[in-house]
């Protein structure tokens, strides 16, 4: 009899596995293999428009997608050398590697962190936890969101605040904040591991900001901002524009479980202003940059307009075969908010 049962369910196992081998991928499936194809190389994730360097947000982005699409084998594989290569003794991680004849942490060019590859590869494993009920992944994720806590959320100001990097990001009386490494849906889901409140009053803070930035001219957030007693400014920060960092903002708005719709006014009317929308905008002198915005920012509006009821029709985002690294990025990190974010 019990020789019986063990050919059953060897059976049943063989069964089960052909019917997973002859189910249809899915399109996000199909879009991760591209991307695969286009920017994975074992276990990293290259940025081919950047001399094929990899960062902390890259590895974070790949993490999420591969659980999307129900790929642990290259969820370990990007896991392990993210965790071999870029994570420091107090598990947050160098934000750069360049490739080198070492291949090895040898070819970190920098080892300071940035804390929106911090939270994307924390909130990945927290993640593939649930997928593949994996508790090693929660319990590495909480190492990685603990450290969060203790080295990159300060108040400053009269807000919580994220600093995007452990050293560098402030000066005597202001902190220099960029508010699209706020990954709001990802804090949401580090309140209910943690139960910690701090990730609350990070969201309303962030909130407060953005409806800060709004109600002065020209109503965008820069991709960096000084904060200080007195203002939020771009005056003196890492760039003074609106475009490749904070064009990732509405995208996480969108992706909360409770947000305010009114604080996705600003890129509505940036977006309706022109016949051909910019890439970036100068936030001190509006001068416009000569090329338009990108398919992964175009991609962020249709979610956008979707979510906000401006357009019925749940838009289809697919990158291209000749699509840039971020841009695939952002286009595959929309099809997931399409997949479960609200409004």
């Amino acid at each position: 009899m019990r020789t019986c049962y063990i050919v059953v369910l060897v059976v049943a196992g063989m069964l089960l596995s052909a019917c997973q081998e002859l189910r249809e991928p899915t399109a996000f499936e199909n879009d991760w293999q591209q991307y695969v194809e286009q920017f994975y190389r074992e276990g990293r994730i290259v940025d081919t428009g950047n001399d094929f360097v990899s960062h902390s947000e890259g590895q974070g982005y790949g993490m999420l997608f591969a659980v999307q699409a129900g790929d642990q084998k290259r969820f370990d594989a990007m896991w392990q050398w993210t965790r071999q290569t870029l994570q420091r003794e107090d598990h947050l991680f160098s934000w750069r590697y360049r490739p080198c004849p070492q291949q090895s942490a040898a070819c970190i060019d920098d080892t300071n962190n940035a804390s929106d590859g911090d939270i994307l590869i924390a909130w990945a494993l927290l993640r593939a936890s649930k997928m593949w009920e994996v508790e090693q992944y929660r319990v590495q994720a909480l190492r990685i969101i603990n450290s969060i806590e203790e080295q990159l959320l300060v108040n400053a100001h009269g807000y919580t605040v994220l600093l995007p990097g452990v050293e560098g990001f402030t000066r005597p009386g202001a902190v220099q904040l960029n508010l699209s490494y706020w990954v709001f849906p990802a804090f949401e889901a580090f309140y209910t591991l943690t139960d910690n409140p701090v990730w609350q009053d990070l969201i309303r803070s962030g909130h407060e900001l953005l409806t800060r930035v709004a109600s002065q001219p020209p109503s965008l957030p820069g991709d960096w901002m000084w904060l200080s007693e007195q203002e939020l400014t771009v005056e003196g920060a890492v760039n003074q524009q609106y475009g490749f960092n904070a064009c990732r903002i509405p995208l996480h708005l969108t992706w909360q479980k409770t947000s305010d719709p009114a604080l996705l006014k600003p890129y509505l009317d940036f977006w309706k202003r022109y016949k051909v929308v910019p890439a970036t905008v100068n936030l001190i002198n509006g001068e416009i940059a000569d090329y338009r915005w990108s398919e992964g920012m175009q991609a962020i509006a249709q979610v956008v307009y979707f979510r906000t009821g401006q357009q019925q029709e749940m838009p289809l985002l697919h990158p291209g075969p000749e699509t840039d690294y971020f841009s695939a990025s952002l286009i595959m990190l929309s099809q997931l908010n399409l997949a479960e974010g609200t409004l």
